[in-house]
């Protein structure tokens, strides 16, 4: 392990844990659970999610779930595992591996693998029973304020 792979120690649990020992999500408040997934477990910079899928996920007339609904499981999935106020995805590189269907549940695992200062790198695998459907690196920053609420251009160049 190097220097800047992530051990539980190293986070700051206190910011992460309740009275009662338990971890307490800190972003993405407002997500659409029913589309984006539901916290099965939740530990300092690990996540498990479960997707079941619905009708309104639906890409054609056989059933095929589109896969912007498994990456937004993943997505969220990564965000819940770094679980800073303002944490915002940057960059990712996945891949769908197997197609899912309606009625497929979707487990989907998080794990911070790595932190840099404000920078996360979390993998995210999801899988429909043993058969995994998509694996991903994603590249998060942890900013000071909302991302909205940040001044990314100078007034002069605006």
């Amino acid at each position: 392990m190097n220097e800047n792979e992530v051990k539980d120690d190293e986070l700051e649990l206190n910011d992460y844990r309740s009275e009662k020992d338990e971890v307490i999500l800190k972003t993405h408040e407002r997500i659409n659970r029913e589309l984006s997934g539901e916290i099965q477990k939740m530990e300092v910079g690990y996540v498990e999610l479960e997707l079941r899928t619905v009708p309104e996920m639906l890409a054609d007339d056989q059933g095929l779930i589109h896969g912007g609904f498994i990456f937004s499981a993943a997505d969220y999935a990564a965000m819940a595992a770094v679980n800073e106020r303002n944490v915002v995805l940057v960059a990712c590189d996945s891949q769908f591996l197997s197609p899912v269907k309606l009625g497929d549940i979707v487990s989907v695992v998080a794990k911070v693998r790595h932190k840099e200062g404000r920078k996360r790198n979390v993998h995210v695998t999801a899988h429909v029973l043993d058969i995994k459907v998509f694996d991903g690196e994603f590249k998060t920053v942890v900013t000071d304020r909302h991302v909205l609420k940040l001044h990314l251009l100078d007034e002069e160049e605006e």
